[in-house]
């Protein structure tokens, strides 16, 4: 196909991986855009984007509006002329920067649409148990992602799949997807679909850390979803509770189940040689990987070498 010039819109390393696919195959990146440089950690050190980092290591020019409004920033995309802009893992753009292309302005979303529109679609179909998902490119219109479709890409999720592994499987399936879609825009070969409401329509929407919590009115196998649709990041987490009421925080990052009757109330911590157990109606959570406060993330076996969880211990 012919060099387009794109605009490409992103943050995340799923954004990257898309990024530096277009930026090999035959694309010419006129600039990114990406979230402006912020101070976090003990020493407020500033911190930038994945994709600020690809972009300075390959001498794109790098655009971060604090305003995407704004007079000057919509000026220096109108100067730019993209043929399209891209957007992949960034926020909502205004109709006065996505109808600057002279083709189109496309995203690219890790869902099927139009089912898991939202910012967290890789965690919530892992939560929910979905046996499949994929990747949609679509036009972008005034709200969120509700725009035309134009390609999809399905793939099933794997029974262990956690929302890690999901990421990096997709991320590697966007730069042909984009690709293909780029190349049919610039050839009159594609034609918009738009989006189809049939049945239910499940949501993503942005994680906070009530819906990262686990919630331990939830069945067995609920759970172990629950665990690997946040697994490894941000981490399911639970709070523990000892006999003198005394809490701290507990991460979990991967578990086991199992089915099997007991006497034992629900939500107790056990500790069976080197595993931890939480008790549930229907068994036992198997807890594989975890963290405690001001330690690392490691092995179950890892922390009993060591550490000993005061008797009668509860989650809430």
């Amino acid at each position: 196909m012919n060099k387009m010039k794109i605009i490409f819109y992103g943050t995340p390393a799923f954004a990257v991986k898309n990024l530096d696919y277009l930026h090999k195959n035959n694309f010419t990146v006129a600039a990114i855009v990406t979230a402006t440089d912020k101070r976090s950690g003990r020493g407020k050190k500033i911190h930038i984007s994945a994709v600020k980092k690809y972009a300075l290591a390959n001498n794109i020019p790098i655009l971060q509006p604090k305003n995407l409004k704004a007079d000057s920033f919509v000026t220096k995309i109108k100067d730019l002329a993209p043929d399209c802009q891209v957007v992949v893992a960034f926020r909502m753009l205004p109709e006065s920067v996505w109808s600057l292309s002279r083709k189109a302005t496309i995203n690219l979303h890790a869902s099927l649409l139009p089912n898991y529109r939202g910012a967290a679609p890789i965690n919530w179909v892992i939560k929910n148990n979905e046996k499949y998902t994929g990747l949609t490119t679509f036009l972008i219109d005034d709200k969120i992602d509700t725009g035309a479709v134009l390609l999809q890409k399905k793939i099933d999720i794997n029974p262990k799949e956690t929302a890690g592994s999901l990421h990096d499987r997709l991320a590697q399936l966007g730069g042909p997807l984009i690709e293909q879609t780029l190349s049919d825009i610039n050839e009159g070969k594609i034609f918009p679909k738009p989006q189809q409401i049939e049945g239910i329509v499940r949501s993503a929407p942005k994680l906070n850390r009530e819906t990262v919590r686990i919630n331990w009115q939830e069945k067995l196998s609920q759970l172990e979803c629950h665990i690997r649709a946040m697994s490894p990041y941000p981490g399911a987490w639970t709070t523990l509770v000892d006999e003198k009421g005394q809490e701290q925080q507990f991460k979990i990052f991967t578990a086991s189940t199992k089915f099997e009757a007991h006497g034992m109330v629900p939500k107790r911590l056990l500790v069976k040689g080197k595993e931890i157990y939480i008790s549930t109606e229907e068994g036992y959570l198997i807890c594989e990987e975890i963290q405690l406060p001001n330690k690392r993330r490691m092995l179950a076996a890892e922390l009993l070498n060591g550490y000993n969880f005061p008797k009668k211990t509860m989650v809430l």
